[in-house]
């Protein structure tokens, strides 16, 4: 699970941590909320790893212009692509770079803010990932690292929007917390290798104020659930990619270290195609 630090602002109501269910409506309000308030600690603390113009699909620092997980990068020029919950927008950057024309959509304004700091030269749109503003149809490519999935309540509600505004023949690929991680503390020692809670259960991790509001929300799919996610929104799985902790990377990030990255998976990235 990604539990960053609480930002200096509400320090002095550090929310309590809990598992509990949490809804589509509760779920998207306190995620656009706490990414809002965290957006600047967290391009201050990660900002350096992702770079302004990488398109990295997670923190093993899996990179697309190795991974070619969208395809080719010289089969990117000129196709339209949705990176749904971009944040500062680097991996729109970096398709840019290759002559594609994305559009960085992302539930936190403040996270697009950063995306305006950086620059861009593509469309920015703040919008929930379940109502995409789009027209059906409207693009070649979609692709999520990290973003939406993760932190909503319905995920098949999502997985069909992006089917609506792919065109036929197009492709998803996003990034996720590789599912076992749920059964491990989310800690980057020794103590993040003993399994300490059931794989199988799937309450919602859940951080709430005094008054029992949900400030923090992430969901946890078993990697079966991920997968009849993608076949009930009519998307047909091609591939699913464990990338495994490279030798050059010696950063943490949150629960996520080289010492835990060379014995369990960290993240999933499921490719899914639009037929």
């Amino acid at each position: 699970m990604i539990q960053e630090p609480v930002s200096p602002e509400i320090a002095s109501d550090e929310p309590e941590a809990t598992r509990r269910q949490a809804g589509v409506a509760e779920s998207s309000r306190a995620n656009r909320g706490w990414w809002d308030r965290n957006a600047d600690e967290y391009q201050i603390e990660h900002g350096t790893f992702l770079g302004d113009d990488r398109f990295v699909w997670g923190p093993e620092g899996l990179d697309e212009v190795e991974a070619e997980l969208l395809g080719p990068p010289e089969d990117l020029k000129g196709k339209d692509v949705l990176e749904i919950g971009a944040g500062a927008a680097q991996c729109s950057r970096w398709l840019t770079a290759q002559g594609a024309r994305p559009v960085a959509l992302d539930i936190s304004h403040r996270q697009l803010q950063h995306a305006l700091r950086i620059g861009s030269a593509f469309p920015l749109v703040c919008a929930d990932a379940g109502a995409l503003p789009f027209a059906d149809a409207s693009f070649d490519l979609a692709c999520s690292a990290y973003g939406a999935l993760p932190f909503v309540a319905d995920p098949v509600l999502v997985l069909r929007e992006v089917r609506r505004v792919l065109r036929p023949g197009g492709r998803f690929v996003f990034s996720v917390t590789h599912p076992v991680r749920w059964a491990f503390p989310d800690e980057p020692g020794p103590e993040g290798l003993s399994v300490s809670a059931s794989y199988f259960d799937r309450t919602p991790y859940v951080e709430q104020d005094e008054e029992g509001r949900a400030v923090y929300v992430e969901h946890h799919r078993t990697i079966g659930d991920r997968v009849r996610d993608v076949v009930a929104a009519d998307l047909r799985l091609v591939d699913l990619v464990e990338p495994e902790w490279p030798a050059w990377n010696t950063a943490e990030w949150g629960g996520w270290s080289p010492l835990r990255g060379n014995l369990i998976p960290g993240t999933a990235i499921f490719m899914c195609v639009r037929d």
